[in-house]
């Protein structure tokens, strides 16, 4: 493949590694990636609009002013992703049954995201607006949300996940039984 040029639309990249060549300030437009292994690619400064990833490894890619539009992750590996750098202008994706860990979205807002039957490790959302944001059946293990906005955030169906109701925003946010429970963890009291 030719990654000389600086716009691609409607390619399919298959079983591709990164490059040597420099993969920044590209832009794709309705391209998808299958196969991929991305890893440590520097993608600084390009534009995804209307793009799949499926089965791709995206751990360590450098995406700073990185625009995602209508994405849709499906079963890829990110590990140490610092989406919080991306151009927060018009962000709209779809992770799904992905590995996101020690990632950060800090200072984000990315408003009706879905994040559906991922592992979520280790990753923070700080500051964070996620109204509507939907985790349904997601393993959110160690993850950090404080002072973010999860109202009308689905959490039915998902695991390990802690939230402080004092230092997030959670009116009208769905949970279910017995996950739901750990949001007395932070008031020391005993549940029999």
């Amino acid at each position: 493949m030719d990654f000389s040029l600086s716009t691609f639309e409607n390619q399919n990249f298959q079983n591709i590694s990164c490059p040597a060549q420099n993969l920044s300030s590209k832009e794709f437009y309705k391209c998808t990636f299958k196969k991929c292994d991305f890893g440590t690619c520097d993608l600084s400064g390009s534009t995804f609009t209307d793009c799949t990833f499926s089965d791709c490894n995206l751990s360590n890619i450098k995406v700073y002013k990185c625009s995602f539009q209508g994405i849709l992750f499906e079963n890829c590996k990110m590990i140490g992703i610092t989406f919080s750098r991306i151009n927060s202008l018009l962000i709209n994706w779809k992770f799904k049954k992905c590995v996101l860990s020690l990632c950060d979205f800090s200072n984000l807002n990315i408003r009706g995201s879905e994040f559906l039957e991922c592992e979520i490790r280790e990753t923070y959302f700080i500051n964070t607006n996620l109204n509507e944001a939907n985790f349904s059946k997601s393993d959110l293990q160690a993850s950090k949300f404080q002072n973010t906005n999860l109202e009308k955030a689905n959490f039915v169906d998902a695991v390990n996940y802690y939230i402080d109701p004092t230092t997030n925003k959670i009116k009208q946010a769905r949970f279910s039984y017995p996950g739901v429970l750990s949001l007395l963890e932070n008031f020391k009291i005993k549940i029999e």
